[in-house]
């Protein structure tokens, strides 16, 4: 990742946590509910994943992290968490719409499909205008709602683990949290959790 895209990182957390600060009381508080959002499975490791929907090595990571996944959710080993990482442009358009799908259904397999949609959307350049059409098209419903509560706790994650770039996964495990940066690494990290 280069430089621009660390500081166009670097510049949202900021913008978020100096809006999180000075406008706190306007924000409602984050509930359970929020923080559910996109968690899924019941393991007592958790698995922080952090991707870009327009990240090349994101997408060519993809279709072999989500079956491993599911092995680890559905088995019970992890909970997995999804934390988009605002990098391209309209990177924040794309990770509100996967929490507007959330809204309408959250589920572990609707998450999946919903990911997969927008990743398909980014590969093929589709505007930020033309998305929930798009995802409409593909069997994704949306359901907008002010997003700033859940976005403001995943920002902080973000902060919390220091992505830099992406793909990222941070395994926490007894305690302690291990970073694993690039599709190799994470998909030999997840194998390991088999």
């Amino acid at each position: 990742m280069n430089l621009k895209k660390i500081c166009i990182l670097l510049t949202i957390c900021v913008v978020v946590s100096l809006a999180a600060f000075f406008f706190g009381r306007l924000i409602p508080g984050v509930t359970k509910d929020n923080l559910s959002f996109s968690s899924y499975g019941n393991g007592k490791v958790i698995v922080r994943v952090y991707t870009d929907y327009f990240c090349p090595a994101c997408q060519s990571a993809e279709p072999e992290l989500e079956p491993l996944l599911v092995d680890l959710v559905k088995s019970g080993k992890i909970t997995v968490v999804f934390v988009d990482t605002p990098i391209h442009k309209d990177s924040q358009v794309y990770a509100k719409h996967f929490l507007y799908a959330l809204k309408k259904q959250n589920d572990f397999e609707y998450a999946l499909r919903a990911r997969s949609a927008l990743f398909e959307a980014a590969t093929g350049k589709v505007n930020k205008d033309a998305l929930e059409g798009f995802l409409k098209d593909k069997g994704i419903a949306v359901v907008p709602f002010d997003t700033v509560p859940v976005l403001t706790k995943l920002n902080a994650l973000l902060k919390e683990d220091n992505v830099t770039s992406t793909p990222t996964c941070v395994i926490v495990k007894d305690s302690k949290s291990e970073k694993k940066v690039g599709g190799k690494e994470i998909l030999k990290a997840l194998k390991e959790l088999r």
